[in-house]
Order: structure tokens, then sequence, then C-alpha cells
């Protein structure tokens, strides 16, 4: 049986009388891929924002390599307002920061490429290491833990060479095309050292050549770092070509969750997303 890396449980986001997310039930397990599709607007990049601490969900609990991580409740005038299932069975609220669920273990991109623009491509790498500093600040002020900060530097180093960016590791990062300057999001998301890798549309833009060498480089970082991936993506043939299993979403609620051949031949999914 597959270890369970993210658990996403009866989670609702609700915004006033809008329902987003609509009782979400998701699981990504070890080394596994997989894609979260939907039509623009079913709540994919809320989903994200929910298991990355950004929004605190209405209800429901996430659970992040067998651990509850966020969980919370209707509170205030949301409770007459709640319209999602499973009222009352959560009592307690988790809110982690955004920095303290990468420090967990969980990295993500945007579907706008969200570079440090005054920053080389080393340095915007260098500066996600920081969430793993051991150095207390003492130390830090007067630069006195050396050895943590050159082994910090030769493993951004290696990120960019595996990654295939040893030649511009010092150029502007945001001078270089866009296919390197997403290859740069994704190292900079790696230097956290998660165990889940989140990308937000990650063939946004590029073209077919572009998305072919994203697909090896997506291949290249699971099995290289045995790192877990949810993706959300539009390019079928991306998706189709890297992905192990395909969640859909339809208005913010779970259709179908199987296999990509299995489940880009559902009639519901067809109907609502891929079209006749």
């Amino acid at each position: 049986m597959s270890e369970n890396v993210l658990r996403v449980e009866n989670v609702t986001m609700q915004f006033g009388g809008v329902v987003a997310v609509d009782n979400m039930n998701l699981e990504v397990n070890r080394d596994e891929i997989v894609s979260l599709i939907g039509p623009n607007g079913a709540g994919k990049t809320t989903a994200f924002n929910v298991i990355t601490g950004v929004y605190a969900p209405t209800n429901g609990s996430v659970y992040f390599r067998g651990n509850k991580i966020i969980e919370n409740h209707p509170q205030g005038k949301m409770k007459k307002l709640y319209k999602g299932e499973h009222a009352g069975d959560y009592k307690r609220v988790l809110q982690p920061t955004p920095d303290k669920v990468t420090k967990l273990g969980i990295a993500r991109t945007f579907q706008n490429i969200r570079l440090w623009k005054s920053q080389t491509v080393f340095e915007n790498v260098l500066i996600a290491k920081h969430c793993r500093v051991h150095a207390g600040m003492l130390s830090a002020t007067f630069r006195m833990n050396k050895a943590e900060e050159k082994r910090q530097r030769e493993e951004c180093a290696e990120l960019l060479h595996v990654l295939g960016l040893d030649d511009v590791r010092d150029e502007l990062a945001t001078s270089l095309p866009y296919g390197e300057q997403r290859r740069v999001e994704i190292a900079r998301a790696l230097a956290s050292e998660p165990s889940l890798l989140l990308l937000d549309e990650p063939a946004a833009g590029m073209n077919p050549a572009e998305t072919a060498e994203l697909m090896e480089t997506i291949a290249l970082v699971r099995n290289k770092f045995g790192i877990s991936i949810l993706l959300i993506e539009h390019d079928m043939s991306l998706v189709m070509g890297i992905c192990e299993r395909l969640v859909v979403l339809e208005y913010g609620r779970v259709i179908a969750d199987g296999l990509p051949d299995e489940v880009v031949h559902n009639p519901r999914v067809v109907s609502a997303y891929l079209g006749e």
C-alpha cells in the first residue's frame, strides 16, 4: 500500500455566500504525480491556497505525511452562511502561515511566475534556502556559520546543474526565456527541500517545445528527488504524458478521480471540461 503524503478531508472554502471548494477529498501518495484539472473557476487554485496556508478553509482539514496540519470550522457569521457538508464535525482551529507550511515540506510555484526581478538565477534559488537555516540569530548576524552558508551554496549550485541552469546562474532571472524562468521557479521551490511540490499551471504560456522540456523536468524532479507532485494544468498533452492519476473539479466539487485513460473517457468529465 502506497504511503499517503497529502490528504485533504472534507474541505469547503466559502467566501461569503459563494462556495469555491465544496467538500473536497483528495489524496496524493508518495512519489506520485497527480493532476488537478477542471474548467476555469472550478476552485483549483483555491484548493492550492488552502493546502499551502494562504487561506484557512471554512470547514475541513488537511493532513501531511500522516499529521493534521490544517483544520477549521465555520465561525462568527459563517455559522449561518455555511452551505457545505460536515458542519459540526470539526472543532479545532489549526491555521499555519504559508512559511510554516513550507518548513513542513510543502512547496509551490504560481501560475504567474514570481521571481525576484533584481536578483540573479543563483540568488533567486539561494533565497529559498533561508527557511532551512539552522544558525541562530547571533550566528546569522555575524556570519559565524560559514560551513552552513557554504553547504547551502553548494546545494543551490547542484540544483541548477540538475535542472540545466548552470550556464545562466549569474544572469538576471527575469531576463531569461519563459521556459527557463519556469525552471528557475521550480529550482527555487526545490531549494526549500519539500516532500510535496505543487505546480500551478506550469505550462501556461509555453510553446510545444517548452512544454516538452517541462515534462522532462517534472519527471526528473520526481525521479531525482523522490518528491510527490500535485499540479494544476490545462494542457492535456502534458497531463496525459506525465500524470499517473487525475482529479477533476467542477464548481468546486470533485467529480472524478482515477487513472488518466479512465477519467478522460468519463462522460461527466467530457461534458464538464473536455468537450465532445
